[in-house]
């Protein structure tokens, strides 16, 4: 596993962590903002993990494809995706 994942998966475990605290929170009943408040932070760890992965992917799995014969299929992979975040 490398780096970039390690790093994704640690940003995961703590929204995973978070989450289940925001379950805790709404069935305790807690004031409605403080709950909004940690689904942002949630929002912002993946949002973290996503980008660190997508950094990886260039960094490996793209750059390894543009030294290849058929570079096109990883880059229209990856602008499919960020069309995907852009449109958000």
């Amino acid at each position: 596993m490398n780096d970039e994942k390690k790093k994704a998966l640690q940003s995961l475990k703590t929204a995973r962590g978070q989450i289940d605290g925001i379950i805790k929170m709404i069935e305790d009943d807690r004031y409605c903002i403080d709950i909004a408040n940690q689904l942002m932070a949630v929002q912002s760890l993946i949002k973290k993990a996503d980008v660190t992965i997508l950094q990886g992917h260039l960094r490996h799995c793209v750059k390894d494809a543009c030294m290849s014969e058929n570079p096109e299929e990883k880059i229209e992979e990856f602008n499919k995706v960020l069309e995907k975040i852009l449109s958000k």
